[in-house]
């Protein structure tokens, strides 16, 4: 949603990074919303391991953010370019990214994305949180419950964000363990060809064991890279700081405790404790050290070996060098009492008596009162040549550190910064108050400003608010975060009704009652109408209406139309032939509207077509209107077969073809025409006889055709129609007759 350049800050003169919204988010309220959001959540988040947000604001319709400008690699290209971290490098760095978290998790805001490349080490090594951006304020989760999204990255969420449930802190843990996982192993424990593949797996199945992957990996932290990714939200480490500590525990030789039950299923030897700490010198503060890798550890040792053999050299040349010169004669020494818990002045007098030196050293120290010896550098019961130097380090009493002055700031906020300094947070006393803001911190014992030992107690004096409230606007957020708004801004009646609604969500508020924004005593009732989604409707009669109709109609009243692939046979005069004929649920039926109606087209019963070739045409009808089709006449077929006259000589579809219902069978049939016969040289009476024989009509004289020979006289010497011509039945044949010539 925005672009990150490097720039100058001309009035602090130090080097920023500002962050500027895209130009086609920022027409958009709800991404403006979401971006002011972020600088808000992360400003008030200040502390060491998390990137640090100076200001936000816009320009000419530019919005943009002003952040700490980090230098260094995201854990996402260290991992990619260098693989596996070692077992105790990965622990330092969870253990940091937990303590970011914690801060912002007692400022009511959950990371909700924590992966790799929101992780920076910089190039001096440090941890820092990044990219706040979709955290979700305990007092704003209206955009995430308004279009009920998934947020974060889908190998690094929480089974609950997976399955679209609220997260919170121990979201924040799986997804950190997740990290430690992928820090010690080099990939994450669960991947997949989507999205939906990966986040199934958080769900359903369970990673293999770090160690089991990279047999490198201590148990010891295994246990608790998989303590963090317990499935079940109450499985897991609860706070950060409860991660945190078992992590610190790791580094410093100790059993994680949170994760003991998986250690004692499956017990190995503990790591080897932490490197001793090295005597103070001139300082007053302490250092804490961790045990070097064992790699580290071995060469440290080879060295140590090397330098102890030299100085023994050293010695005995020293010695022999002493024997040459004559300065064999021994000296006395003294033996360094042990003065520890003894007085300071009391020590310093008891060596000096001794005939020895004395150099004074202050330490803080928690467990030895002020003003009494904590040790001597040489420590007690070394050998020390007279007039020589002993430092006396002298407990200056428990380290005090500045009380935060948080006069003013908001009571969660006064919680982080006092825990953040090392104290505890003593008692809130709430009390009402017309002008300081609720929740705003009034007093503060002891004072901002003074000094106290580590977890000193810090009261706190908190506004309450004024008597009467102003409603906040919950609409559009979830029942149970109106609630929750509602109580904070000090309501305590508190009820909900359900009302159907078209436009929001089943669960989510449609308003309040009183309206937001109006001022009410805090013994009000609230009313808070939530949707109970829109209203049931009754699914309308489909039957014999057309898929366009009905999908019009569906559509009208919110509901779905899924067309069967199923037919349903109906007659032809039914008219639901390609229409629907049958529908589920029923007309009628109350469903939820968004609920699919099945319909199935009527379609017209299949028949097989009978054999009707060279039947009676009038069988053929009969056998046709049986099977319920129609046999229609297309044309005939001529023959000069008399029996075959009147029967089918051709159909179409052919016999056996199964049609629909109803459908027209064309037929053709056969149609008796005789051949003329040759009536050449016959009597007209001869030819008339041979006519009627063959169907043929009357044989006409028309004419004559004069003729020498005597012996043709009387006969026929030509015909029409002539000879082979196929005629219809009845035809009359026209013959001309021979006769003699007729006398000059």
């Amino acid at each position: 949603m925005a672009d990150v350049f490097e720039a100058e800050d001309t009035l602090l003169n130090r080097s920023v990074a500002v962050k500027l919204l895209h130009a086609n988010f920022a027409s958009d309220d709800a991404f403006v919303a979401r971006f002011r959001r972020e600088a808000q959540a992360a400003a008030n988040l200040s502390h060491p391991n998390i990137v640090a947000i100076y200001d936000w604001g816009q320009d000419e319709g530019t919005y943009f953010m002003v952040m700490e400008l980090i230098r260094g690699r995201t854990l996402r290209e260290i991992i990619k370019s260098e693989g596996p971290l070692l077992a105790r490098r990965s622990a330092e760095i969870a253990a940091e990214s937990a303590a970011a978290l914690s801060i912002a998790h007692q400022h009511g805001v959950f990371h909700r994305d924590v992966k790799p490349g929101n992780i920076m080490i910089t190039e001096d090594g440090s941890v820092k949180v990044t990219d706040f951006g979709i955290a979700r304020a305990l007092d704003d989760s209206e955009e995430l419950t308004r279009t009920g999204a998934v947020i974060g990255t889908a190998t690094y969420f929480s089974p609950e964000q997976a399955q679209g449930l609220p997260a919170d802190e121990r979201s924040d843990m799986y997804s950190l363990g997740i990290v430690l996982y992928e820090l010690l192993t080099g990939k994450p424990p669960f991947t997949g060809e989507s999205p939906v593949a990966v986040a199934y797996q958080h769900v359903s199945e369970l990673a293999p064991s770090p160690d089991s992957v990279n047999p490198d990996v201590p148990r010891e932290i295994a246990a608790i890279a998989e303590h963090a990714i317990r499935k079940k939200p109450e499985d897991r480490y609860q706070t950060a700081e409860d991660f945190r500590a078992d992590l610190l525990r790791y580094l410093g030789g100790n059993e994680p405790i949170a994760a003991a039950a998986l250690l004692a299923a499956a017990p190995t030897s503990m790591i080897p404790p932490a490197a001793a700490r090295p005597p103070a010198g001139s300082g007053s503060g302490s250092t804490a050290t961790f045990e070097a890798p064992a790699e580290e550890r071995g060469q440290a040792g080879y060295w140590a070996a090397v330098g102890a053999l030299i100085v023994i050299l050293l010695l005995g040349l020293w010695l022999v060098l002493r024997l040459l010169s004559g300065g064999g004669a021994t000296v006395d020494t003294i033996e360094v009492p042990d003065l520890a818990d003894v007085p300071a002045k009391e020590a310093f007098e008891t060596l000096q008596d001794m005939d020895l030196k004395v150099r004074e050293v202050t330490e803080t120290s928690d467990e030895t009162a002020t003003g009494l010896v904590i040790r001597t550098d040489p420590p007690s019961g070394s050998n020390v040549e007279p007039k020589s130097f002993v430092d006396v380090v002298v407990s200056a009493g428990p380290e005090k550190f500045g009380v935060p002055n948080v006069i003013m700031e908001n009571v969660d906020v006064a919680r982080a910064l006092i825990k953040a300094q090392g104290f505890a947070v003593g008692a809130i006393e709430y009390v009402l108050a017309d002008d300081v803001d609720e929740n705003l911190v009034m007093a503060q014992r002891p004072d901002g400003g003074s000094t106290a030992a580590p977890g000193t107690e810090v009261s706190l004096i908190v506004s309450s608010g004024p008597s009467s409230i102003e409603v906040p606007n919950v609409a559009g957020k979830s029942s149970e975060t109106a609630i929750l708004e509602l109580a904070r801004a000090g309501f305590e009646n508190i009820e909900t009704q359900e009302q159907f609604s078209s436009e929001v969500l089943q669960g989510f508020v449609i308003e309040t009652n009183p309206a937001s924004g109006q001022t009410v005593p805090r013994d009000a009732t609230i009313i808070v109408m939530v949707s109970s989604g829109p209203e049931p409707v009754d699914v309308p009669d489909l039957v014999g209406k057309t898929q366009g109709q009905a999908e019009q109609e569906l559509n009208a009243l919110g509901l779905l139309i899924v067309i069967s692939p199923e037919m349903v046979e109906v007659p032809i005069a039914s008219g639901l032939v390609g229409n629907i004929a049958e529908q589920d649920p029923v007309f009628g039926t109350t469903v939820e509207v968004g609920s699919q109606i099945t319909v199935k087209l009527g379609v017209v019963p299949q028949v097989t077509v009978p054999d009707v070739l060279n039947k009676d045409l009038s069988v053929a009808q009969t056998e046709m209107a049986t099977a319920t089709l129609t046999l229609d006449l297309v044309g005939t077929v001529v023959t000069n077969d008399a029996a075959k006259d009147g029967t089918i000589a051709a159909q179409d579809p052919a016999a056996g073809v199964a049609v629909d219902e109803g459908s027209f069978v064309n037929a053709t049939v056969y149609l008796y025409q005789p051949d003329v016969p040759d009536f050449g040289n016959m009597t007209v009476g001869a030819a008339q006889a041979l006519a009627t024989s063959v169907n043929l009509g009357t044989v006409n004289q028309v004419g004559t055709i004069e003729t020498g020979n005597i012996g043709l006289h009387g006969t026929i010497a030509s015909q029409d129609p002539a000879v082979g011509t196929s005629v219809a039945v009845g035809t009359n044949i026209d013959v001309f007759i021979y006769v003699p010539p007729i006398a000059p």
